[in-house]
């Protein structure tokens, strides 16, 4: 049965889903220009959507419907390459943040939230960078491009100083000049335990910008991505921390980048609940 729920976030109903009262803005970017492994994360922010309307909107955990804080959901952004991706990008957020918007940004792959970052460090004071990922993704230049989405946070420490990374379990030798293991939580050494939690968390800012390339996940529950590694990150683990993130430091805006769609639908709802729950963490 095809399902009649509007094509917005969450499938809501027009008067939670209009602009002027929402407080969260989803900022679709299906852009896969640079990915190196494994090609569709452009398909991942419509997945994402899709998936969306399948949920039910009151929260258990949170006990509740955050959807009635209204969540707007923006038309694609579309573009040719890099750059004018990341200049639409950076404007969108840019209005958004001027209208006093929660802006949740969907890649696509991560080189997307490069834009929003830009935005988000010019409105920002004391602005930190929380960043969970399978890669360091802290090359200068791959590929033919210092925008390819293994320099993302290359680029993004260009706008933010502090970046604390969480979840790595992979990365180039020539990486290591430009990674500060003192900010660095490798996967290996986190995974069975919460001792982590509090320290990682000492070192943001008052401000904190989330990025969350969805490869942080560990495979069996997170297949679904442009370059998967094994090792990852498990699901309560993951809201354990993020939980005590939004609870300890006011986060401002937070992306989920690289879902790369196929035929199993289990990740892009895992992608949409996260998204639902962390807006939850933000707004209940």
């Amino acid at each position: 049965m095809k399902n009649k729920a509007p094509f917005n976030f969450g499938g809501i109903a027009k008067q939670f889903s209009d602009y002027k009262r929402a407080k969260a803005v989803i900022l679709p970017v299906p852009f896969d220009k640079t990915s190196t492994w494994l090609q569709g994360t452009n398909k991942g922010p419509r997945a994402i959507i899709d998936a969306s309307r399948n949920m039910e909107l009151y929260d258990v955990e949170t006990g509740s419907e955050v959807y009635k804080q209204g969540i707007f959901t923006e038309k694609e952004i579309r573009a040719v390459n890099s750059a004018e991706m990341l200049d639409k990008v950076y404007k969108k957020a840019e209005k958004f943040l001027g209208d006093e918007k929660f802006v949740v940004s969907l890649g696509g792959e991560h080189s997307i939230s490069l834009g929003v970052i830009k935005a988000y460090s010019e409105f920002f004071n004391n602005l930190s960078i929380l960043h969970l990922d399978a890669h360091a993704d802290s090359r200068d230049f791959y590929d033919g491009s210092k925008y390819n989405h293994s320099c993302v946070m290359a680029r993004a420490k260009e706008f933010v100083r502090n970046v604390i990374s969480v979840g790595v379990r992979s990365m180039d030798s020539s990486e290591i000049a430009n990674v500060d293991k003192n900010k660095i939580f490798f996967a290996y050494q986190i995974y069975n335990s919460r001792n982590w939690f509090k320290k990682s968390i000492s070192k943001l800012s008052k401000n904190v910008y989330i990025t969350l390339d969805l490869d942080v996940f560990d495979t069996d529950i997170m297949p679904s991505v442009g370059t998967p590694e094994p090792g990852g990150l498990g699901w309560y683990q993951v809201l354990e921390f993020l939980k005590s993130v939004f609870k300890k430091r006011n986060v401002v805006g937070f992306d989920a980048v690289e879902l790369c769609p196929s035929k199993n639908k289990a990740p892009d709802f895992l992608a949409a609940k996260l998204i639902y729950i962390l807006l939850g963490y933000k707004f209940s």
